[in-house]
């Protein structure tokens, strides 16, 4: 059983490395410069905050 958890430890941190890799190269390089359009278009980085609406404590 140590050789499979030890053989998912390291899937796992390969995983995250090449995650890790693919982000550094797709958002911060400009790799692809339709996605930071695509970002911002969905609002994903937005700098201000949206208003909240309280629906739930103004019907009372």
């Amino acid at each position: 059983m140590k050789t499979v958890e030890r053989i998912l430890i390291k899937m796992a941190v390969i995983q995250f490395v090449f995650l890790f890799l693919a982000q550094l190269f797709l958002h911060q390089l400009d790799a692809i410069p339709e996605l930071k359009v695509l970002a911002q278009y969905e609002g994903v980085v937005k700098d201000k905050s949206a208003k909240t609406v309280e629906t739930i404590w103004n019907s009372r």
